[in-house]
C-alpha cells in the first residue's frame, strides 16, 4: 500500500505549482490512485468533503464519477490528485 498523504488542494496552493502539475499530468484510475495514498488519510479527507464510509449509508467518493484521478509531480515531488468539484487535492 502507498503512504502519500494529503498535503493541500489548488485553493490553498499557488497558480504555478497547480499549473505545473496539471500540465504534466496523466488520468489514472482510482484503483491505481489508492496504491499510491494512505487509505487512513484518504478516508478522513473523503469524510471532510462529506462522503459516507459506506454505500448503504449514501454517496461514496468510489461510487462519484465526477471525480477524476491523475498522477504527476507537485513542487518537485512525485503526487497523485484527485479533481473533486473542479478542486485539485493533492497527496505527496
Amino acid at each position: 500500500m502507498g503512504g502519500m498523504i494529503f498535503v493541500t488542494d489548488c485553493i490553498h496552493s499557488d497558480g504555478w505549482s497547480i499549473r505545473g502539475m496539471i500540465d504534466e499530468s496523466r488520468d489514472i484510475s482510482r484503483r491505481t490512485f489508492l496504491q499510491h495514498v494512505d487509505r487512513e488519510n484518504l478516508r478522513e479527507v473523503e469524510l471532510r468533503l462529506g462522503y459516507s464510509d459506506h454505500p448503504s449509508h449514501g454517496l461514496t467518493m468510489a461510487g462519484d464519477y465526477h471525480v477524476s484521478y491523475s498522477k504527476s509531480v507537485y513542487r518537485g515531488r512525485p503526487c497523485v490528485y484527485f479533481t473533486w468539484s473542479a478542486i485539485e487535492h493533492i497527496f505527496c
